[in-house]
């Protein structure tokens, strides 16, 4: 079954097209194998993944059951790598490269691990279900080696939902399923700009710091 996608999307190429091929040739697989690259290339969109598997479920290319499973599954998988990446790269190499970078300082990271000792398990959770921070959290929780299994539950709880939500809505918008990408975009940029803000006053505030130091 051939996919149409609606004018305002990519039609034959760019990311939806190939997200639609993927869907088109394997079904829940092809969209489970997009959505872990997604997770761990976070510049593949979600927003524009999700609603289209879910155009798709509507056009009877898979049953909404296999599309929630699969998609489901691909998160777990790409917040898998991501976990074994912290895992791997782990806290004394965190620390060593933490060290060369200006403007922080060791106590800094210490209270960031201490912050995720406590606030871990949400993080995890809801993190699944903000764009960007929902790739990026998996890297801490490996190098905090947050016990697998919890983990595993967490982003599978978190993911579930993020998922259900974008590929229902994909589903009942069916070829508009694109304009769920639009007001997922304009929630991205508020979230990526908030974090720029606060980077750029975190940079300001070390630098006053610094200079206040000086004799």
């Amino acid at each position: 079954m051939h996919l149409t996608l609606s004018a305002a999307s990519e039609p034959q190429g760019g990311i939806a097209g190939w997200a639609a091929g993927l869907v088109e040739s394997f079904g829940g697989p092809g969209a489970g194998a997009a959505i872990a690259l997604e997770n761990v290339f976070p510049p593949l969109p979600s927003e524009v993944i999700l609603p289209l598997t879910g155009f798709a479920a509507s056009q009877g290319a898979l049953s909404i059951a296999s599309a929630l499973f699969w998609t489901t599954l691909g998160s777990v998988v790409g917040a898998a790598v991501l976990y074994g990446a912290g895992a791997v790269f782990g806290r004394e190499r965190l620390h060593a490269w933490w060290a060369k970078l200006p403007l922080v300082k060791a106590s800094d990271l210490v209270r960031t691990e201490q912050w995720f000792a406590r606030h871990g398990t949400t993080a995890v959770l809801l993190g699944r279900m903000v764009p960007v921070f929902r790739s990026l959290i998996s890297v801490p929780a490996g190098v905090e080696r947050m016990p697998l299994p919890v983990f595993v539950a967490l982003t599978t709880a978190g993911s579930l939902g993020w998922n259900t939500v974008l590929v229902m809505a994909g589903y009942w918008l069916g070829d508009q399923w694109d304009v769920v990408g639009v007001y997922v975009g304009v929630v991205s940029k508020v979230v990526l700009a908030l974090a720029a803000a606060a980077v750029a006053g975190y940079v300001v505030m070390r630098v006053r710091g610094r200079n206040r130091e000086r004799p």
